[in-house]
């Protein structure tokens, strides 16, 4: 419950950061974050950061459980040994490496859809419908789902599901080794890592898979708007070739600043009650 709870505070005070990362990684109307945030708030007040927020929250649940616990679960079929053991025993980068990325491909799998619904809903710039102004597109999160299944058929709920494979199996492998390496380097050997080492170890993981993340990122976003606003493309790597010759290499890196600002705080929280929840258990 502790993990769940904090990934949900997390979720909602990020999520105005990542309503604006979207944005700018999907449309070109803004000319950066100041410019973006102010545009949004002028034209739909607060609640515009907070678009597609509700699927989020109800799935960080089924999220966090299946991220740390493969993550666990797998590091100690690779290992065998327990969290306490862990310390005494630590185990290998490769082995961290190959539980970070089975539980990146496996929480993939399960948010794809998830992840479609919430993007497609934060792109919809429109103010809060008014009494004879035009609808929105979608107007919530079930009708959005719905719109897509009976418009672009099951896989559409799919769609950019490879691009979000692709960024999280190597990011997450990267992010549980970033946590593990700054531990262990300010860590006693044989003792649990302080409380401001897992903060500080946290939220530099965080920062660490962003940046490798982006680029994928963008192409995910790209992907999931594809057949809205702008053309459909064949797949991730036309998709890649596309971006880059209408926008430049930049276009990879849309986002980064905000992406990591808001990782800091959100994954230093996630991990401290991650440990936390590991010496509760034993």
């Amino acid at each position: 419950h502790l993990l769940v709870t904090t990934g949900a505070v997390g979720l909602v005070l990020g999520h105005p950061f990542d309503t604006v990362k979207v944005r700018l990684q999907t449309q070109t109307t803004y000319h950066g974050i100041v410019d973006c945030m102010v545009k949004t708030y002028r034209h739909e007040s607060l609640l515009g950061f907070f678009k597609g927020m509700s699927f989020p929250i109800v799935s960080i649940a089924v999220v966090n459980s299946v991220l740390f616990g493969v993550y666990s679960n797998t590091l100690l079929a690779l290992t065998a040994t327990s969290h306490q053991q862990r310390r005494a025993q630590p185990p290998s980068y490769m082995h961290i490496f190959v539980a970070g990325c089975t539980s990146g491909f496996l929480q993939a799998y399960c948010l794809a859809p998830f992840d479609l619904i919430k993007v497609r809903l934060q792109n919809q710039t429109e103010p809060r419908a008014k009494p004879g102004s035009p609808q929105p597109r979608y107007r919530g999160p079930v009708h959005c789902a719905a719109s897509i299944f009976q418009e672009e058929g099951p896989r559409g709920l799919f769609r950019g599901a490879w691009a979000l494979t692709l960024r999280d199996t190597p990011t997450v492998g990267i992010y549980f080794i970033t946590y593990e390496c700054l531990c262990r380097q300010s860590t006693p050997e044989g003792q649990n890592p302080s409380s401001a080492t897992v903060l500080v170890a946290g939220g530099f993981a965080g920062i660490t898979s962003w940046v490798a993340a982006t680029p994928l990122d963008v192409i995910k976003a790209r992907m999931q708007m594809a057949g809205l606003k702008q053309r459909a493309y064949q797949g991730v790597l036309d998709c890649i070739v596309s971006s880059a010759r209408q926008e430049g290499l930049g276009v990879f890196f849309r986002g980064l600043t905000i992406n990591s600002a808001r990782a800091f705080p959100v994954n230093a929280v996630t991990f401290l009650s991650y440990e936390y929840l590991l010496r509760l258990w034993g």
